[in-house]
């Protein structure tokens, strides 16, 4: 969905408050069978619109509302299929980011937002000294369950290996929406880069 010509409009967007923090260029799979977010899909479908991703904030995934973090990311709908009554399987990529800027609830429980979009981030060549970064991702890669970094392959991408080190890692969801609320795919690679040395993933040298 492309950004509004105009920067003070909002565009409205349903919200999928989860316990996960989406990513641009992710893979996230869902299982839906809530009703509010089973006509949430259809409806996607339907007008080929992404949804959004949000971390929960406060409450839970399932049953009344949960607050949603402020930046989110579009998820938008590749593939669909129902193999179980009543159970909707998605496979959603993440797209642009963005901000709630106000919100609403609906009869039915679904959260709505009016969003901007944030600009999507220049990408740059990867520093030296954040070599190890990708070093461990390529490790990660060879790894059957992240197999698909290997066919996409952009390693040479710093804005790439910031958002794919940042999904895959075991890091804390705060952390986690800390690394999608940067701004710049380097300040990105930093504070990943110093994570990993904390912990003793990478050397200090």
């Amino acid at each position: 969905m492309p950004a509004p010509s105009d920067a003070s409009a909002l565009d409205e967007m349903p919200i999928f408050p989860l316990n996960t923090v989406l990513f641009p260029g992710g893979t996230l799979p869902l299982r839906v069978f809530e009703a509010r977010y089973m006509d949430m899909a259809r409806e996607c479908l339907k007008t080929k619109a992404p949804f959004g991703v949000c971390r929960i904030v406060e409450g839970r995934e399932v049953g009344d509302p949960a607050t949603p973090a402020t930046i989110g990311c579009a998820a938008h709908i590749a593939e669909c299929d129902m193999q179980q009554l009543g159970v909707l399987n998605l496979l959603t990529r993440g797209g642009r980011r963005f901000r709630i800027m106000e919100r609403s609830v609906s009869a039915q429980g679904l959260v709505k937002a009016g969003v901007q979009w944030l600009a999507a981030e220049p990408d740059a060549t990867i520093p030296d000294q954040y070599a190890g970064c990708v070093v461990l991702l390529k490790a990660i890669a060879g790894d059957a369950r992240f197999g698909h970094l290997t066919a996409e392959g952009q390693f040479d991408s710093a804005s790439w290996v910031g958002y794919r080190l940042s999904e895959v890692l075991p890091i804390p969801l705060r952390i986690k929406q800390q690394l999608l609320e940067i701004e710049g795919a380097i300040p990105r690679l930093s504070v990943l880069h110093e994570f990993l040395q904390q912990r003793g993933v990478l050397s200090k040298e």
